[in-house]
């Protein structure tokens, strides 16, 4: 079982930037890949980012912009996200898998309750 707590969201302007984090429990959390997806009102849940042994995957809309990084010693990932947009507005949610770390959010076993972020224009 892993729990997932995400945090670092807030309210920031076009252009800022904000790291997210994904703390998880458990003592094997160097062996499940995470991921970070979000979902704006009224929108399908898209993938953001992903890092697990199979390596380190962005979704296009956020590439160049966006960073996964984990530091296992802490059972924390990261999302470093840059040059905000008003279109990066969303619940962002963090979530793990035992598999590999691929795109689709249903093969994520584990979810986290979500941090919103506002982007203002």
């Amino acid at each position: 079982q892993v729990q997932l707590v995400e945090s670092g969201g807030g309210l920031v302007q076009t252009g800022d930037s904000l790291r997210l984090s994904c703390a998880a429990s458990g003592r094997t959390f160097s062996n499940y890949a995470v991921g970070w997806f979000r979902q704006a009102p009224g929108k399908e849940r898209e993938f953001v980012a992903t890092i697990g042994w199979t390596g380190i995957y962005y979704g296009d809309s956020v590439k160049g912009r966006f960073t996964i990084s984990r530091d296992n010693a802490k059972n924390t990932v990261y999302l470093h996200m840059n040059s905000l947009k008003p279109a990066d507005t969303a619940l962002y949610y963090c979530a793990a898998t035992i598999g590999s770390a691929v795109p689709d959010p249903k093969r994520y076993e584990y979810w986290g309750q979500g941090t919103q972020v506002t982007v203002s224009s």
